[in-house]
């Protein structure tokens, strides 16, 4: 365990010297420990059961939870909403915040009333076209982008002021993260990119899926030689491919997602694919472990969330460490 005097439900930890937030997550990563994230599938509803019950799913399996906020530019519960609910129960939330829906001015109020209810961590993304959702008429704003949006809200806690120049009284606490992709042209451009996003203030980052480990050891090489292993922490995306159909449509159809034709054969050739893509993914976690400057990995199993304990129990990623959750 990392914490000896674990606070009540509601109540933070002190902040250690060093770190940006009184979270669970920071501390983790601070400590040396291999991180596990997952990402909640946010309900098509108003009812907070189904946000505890997708949750519970997660318990003692990950250190932090991403709460999704308008993922693909579609409709559904909000970010902020379900870190309210989630942080209530004591679960270390990362709110995703999309620069696509919100201007600066709603954008610094969320984070403000995301910090007052003890969330800990924020991941700036620009955020999907509104013409791949479910409301292509909808206005996209994109006041900001997720460089702007690191940089204002670094302001915000570092200098305790808005983006306008004006104080802030009591300044959100906050660990501040972004995404990478290292597996989207041009690849000699990701570790630059990278770098711009550690200048804005990112301290850690989630990759989107990796299915490719050649690449990403390329990758990691070069942010390496720029020592950013060494200035944030970053966390690979992986997650279990459902079927070789499934696969071959996120190659065609979701921009930005590589997946090489050996992952779909070693798919189609398996007698459960559904299993074999689990057993992909373990294989993925495994090698990622052994490359210097991951610092934990970021499970994305969309609509397969039940999978995430067999691949964590698989892996042994954590040890022997039991991340908290609440006791039911």
């Amino acid at each position: 365990m990392i914490f000896d005097d674990e606070p009540a439900i509601g109540e933070n930890l002190p902040i250690l010297p060093g770190h940006s937030s009184p979270g669970r997550f920071e501390r983790v990563l601070r400590a040396g420990q291999f991180a596990v994230t997952a990402e909640i599938a946010p309900p098509d509803s108003a009812d907070p059961q189904e946000v505890y019950a997708r949750a519970a799913l997660f318990d003692g399996y990950v250190d932090a939870i991403n709460a999704t906020d308008g993922s693909g530019a579609n409709c559904h519960m909000s970010s902020v909403g379900m870190c309210a609910l989630l942080t209530r129960c004591g679960y270390s939330m990362i709110m995703q915040i999309s620069a696509r829906d919100r201007n600066r001015i709603a954008m610094q109020g969320d984070v403000l009333g995301a910090s007052a209810m003890g969330v800990s961590n924020i991941l700036c993304l620009t955020g999907d076209g509104v013409q791949g959702g479910d409301h292509p008429e909808a206005k996209p704003v994109f006041d900001m982008d997720c460089m702007t949006s690191l940089q204002m809200l670094r302001g915000m806690r570092d200098d305790s002021q808005f983006l306008s120049g004006r104080k802030i009284s009591s300044p959100p606490q906050i660990f501040l993260g972004a995404a990478a992709n290292p597996f989207a042209p041009p690849f000699d451009y990701r570790p630059l990119r990278l770098a711009k996003k550690v200048a804005a203030g990112a301290q850690f980052v989630q990759t989107q899926y990796c299915f490719d480990i050649e690449m990403l050891k390329d990758y990691m090489s070069k942010v390496r030689d720029m020592g950013l292993h060494e200035k944030v922490f970053i966390l690979p995306g992986v997650g279990p491919l459902a079927s070789a159909k499934s696969a071959q449509w996120i190659r065609n159809n979701v921009a930005g997602v590589h997946i090489p034709d050996a992952i779909i054969k070693r798919l189609a050739g398996a007698q459960d694919q559904k299993q074999e893509g689990v057993n992909i993914c373990i294989d993925m976690v495994n090698e990622i472990r052994e490359i210097e400057g991951a610092s934990g990995v970021h499970i994305m199993a969309y609509r397969q969330e039940e999978r995430i304990a067999e691949i964590v129990e698989k892996t042994k990623v954590l040890g022997d460490r039991t991340p908290w959750h609440p006791t039911r």
